[in-house]
């Protein structure tokens, strides 16, 4: 079944220039702080990976998806695909910043009826790509930033967005490690005032279910929405963030969460 068959219900109500804006704009911050950072730092947020590391995994990224939207490629990857070669160091920033141009670009100026392969719920691929390369570029433009010391927080109403894309998105798909037996359940709530919200995640032997509005569960989570973004992500620990209930649900999520592309 299509993504575009189901979970209209959870699509993004953020607009997909909007997105579009987010991903041009954490790009270039991502860029900027890997250069600051230089390619042999560290970053702390993915404690294997050096600048250059994370610059070749996004850069690679942003080309794979030009390639899908730019394309009209239906299909979903196999085994034999490719993805982009990464360059040496004295190239890989600018290579970097002119892969994520051309996403942009694309994005832009594709035809919003574009027919192309997705593997989220959306209201069209062109929605769906434009809003998962926004985050996946958000997420590691902290991860760059990190290598520096000083990590920008995101506006709320983009955070928000992003706990929906993860939970309602990947986190509601059959397949995955999280899982538990006996079941759990992990209770989420911003305290934003502009954007309050909830989030309900049940956790079972076999599969998630997901309910948005609450915040229930033997483990509640409270704060702004740009930590709990992060948390969410794993690129952040509990300090400073509301726990009530089992911790250890949290030690389940950093273990199993892991979010694949397919």
């Amino acid at each position: 079944m299509s993504p575009f068959e189901v979970g209209r219900d959870i699509v993004s109500a953020v607009k997909t220039s909007d997105h579009v804006q987010q991903l041009q704009a954490h790009g270039v911050a991502l860029a900027d702080a890997a250069d600051r950072a230089g390619l042999d730092a560290a970053v702390p947020t993915c404690p294997d990976w050096q600048v250059r590391d994370l610059l070749g995994h996004i850069g690679r990224v942003h080309r794979w998806a030009t390639s899908f939207v730019g394309t009209g490629r239906t299909q979903p990857p196999t085994g034999d695909d490719e993805m982009a070669e990464t360059p040496d160091d004295d190239e890989l920033l600018g290579w970097f910043r002119r892969g994520h141009e051309s996403l942009v670009r694309t994005l832009t100026e594709t035809k919003p009826d574009v027919e192309c392969w997705a593997f989220l719920p959306a209201p069209s691929p062109l929605a769906f790509w434009a809003r998962r390369q926004a985050h996946e570029t958000a997420i590691h433009r902290l991860d760059a930033e990190s290598a520096t010391g000083t990590v920008t927080s995101f506006a709320p109403e983009f955070a928000v967005d992003g706990i929906d894309e993860l939970l309602l998105g990947f986190f509601s798909r059959p397949r995955g490690r999280l899982v538990s037996d006996p079941p759990v359940s992990l209770g989420l709530r911003t305290t934003d005032s502009d954007v309050a919200e909830a989030w309900t995640i049940a956790i079972g032997s076999g599969s998630r279910e997901v309910t948005r509005g609450v915040a229930r569960g033997d483990c509640i989570v409270s704060g702004p929405a740009s930590e709990l973004y992060r948390l969410l992500w794993n690129r952040r620990d509990v300090d400073d963030i509301d726990v009530a209930g089992d911790r250890a649900l949290l030690d389940l999520w950093r273990d199993k969460a892991k979010v694949s592309w397919s």
